[in-house]
């Protein structure tokens, strides 16, 4: 395995992730941290795969968020019938990505489903063995209602080759993660490739974890790895500021998102479900550790003078990654 150098050097400057950092991706399981033993994926543990997704993530900002949402969107191997996901799993570079909005449609035709649509945007996408969606279901030209007159929607899970990759993202960071829009035209899915995000098949505390907590503290450790990763480039410019208070601030923002993973284990394992309370204590936590890193960040930025805007630096595309959100 190349050092961790060696990886930054080859990822930077890059518009996609090469094939030889993403041998290694798939060499370490990274994407597979959710996935279930029965799978053939590492089951971790909610704690463990956070720190898994933060190592990344101080490699490098595209490489951790790509990582992070890919091995994410992986998680719905457990929403799939156990037949589909071996089926699908038993490649060792299985990876599934895609977009979380509501939008294209499904028509339900003779026992299949009629995919047609645009989405935006699925990170990874050149890298993606299957893309997931979310469709409204539709049946005689007219949209499927609930009992309370709301739209039906459900996802879907469809291979590479029957989508269109669109190549549009522009923002300022992220750039190596293949974020790209994608199409599907008339493609017909059955109903085994098919899930609803709620239902498992599978049977672990991490099937419990309310999608809230789990996304809030997967992206709070890309922020804390970066961060770290923004340190040790600052260092370099000048050596002589005092990072400190900074980094025990990073120390302690990691600490506590850790506890608050082995909590959210402990509760569930004792059948503790209503865990409202703690969901906005999670996310309150997140909102205002991301808020101070980006400000401690951006105050250290500024001391750094003009070498830290120059894009043949680390630190500035250290940087981009960092706020490509913001």
């Amino acid at each position: 395995m190349l050092k961790i150098q060696e990886i930054q050097e080859k990822l930077f400057g890059v518009n996609l992730i090469p094939d030889d950092i993403m041998n290694i991706v798939h060499k370490q399981q990274w994407l597979r941290i959710w996935i279930p033993k029965e799978y053939q994926g590492l089951g971790c543990r909610f704690h463990e795969g956070l720190k898994v997704l933060k190592t990344v993530a101080k490699i490098d900002g595209s490489l951790g968020w790509m990582v992070t949402l890919c091995s994410g969107a992986n998680y719905f191997s457990r929403n799939l019938k156990p037949q589909i996901a071996q089926q699908i799993f038993t490649d060792s570079k299985a990876c599934f990505g895609g977009s979380g909005m509501l939008g294209g449609t499904a028509k339900i035709k003779e026992g299949k489903y009629q995919i047609n649509g645009t989405w935006h945007f699925a990170t990874g996408a050149p890298h993606l063995t299957h893309f997931t969606l979310n469709a409204m279901l539709m049946k005689d030209g007219n949209a499927i209602m609930d009992e309370n007159g709301n739209e039906q929607f459900k996802s879907f899970v469809i291979p590479k080759t029957k989508v269109t990759i669109i190549p549009n993202w522009k923002s300022m960071g992220m750039k190596a993660t293949g974020t790209y829009s994608f199409s599907v035209e008339n493609v017909d899915v059955e109903e085994d490739f098919s899930f609803v995000y709620n239902e498992f098949f599978t049977h672990s505390v991490l099937d419990k974890i309310p999608f809230r907590i789990f996304a809030d503290l997967t992206l709070l450790v890309n922020y804390l790895g970066m961060a770290e990763h923004f340190v040790e480039e600052a260092k370099i410019i000048r050596p002589l500021l005092d990072f400190s208070n900074f980094i025990k601030f990073i120390k302690e923002t990691e600490a506590k998102t850790e506890y608050f993973a082995l909590e959210i284990e402990e509760l569930l394992r004792s059948e503790s479900l209503d865990l409202s309370e703690k969901q906005t204590e999670i996310h309150q936590f997140g909102e205002e550790s991301v808020s101070k890193l980006s400000h401690e960040l951006l105050e250290i930025y500024f001391q750094l003078g003009t070498k830290a805007t120059h894009d043949d630096e680390p630190i500035h595309q250290i940087f981009n990654d960092f706020f490509f959100f913001f």
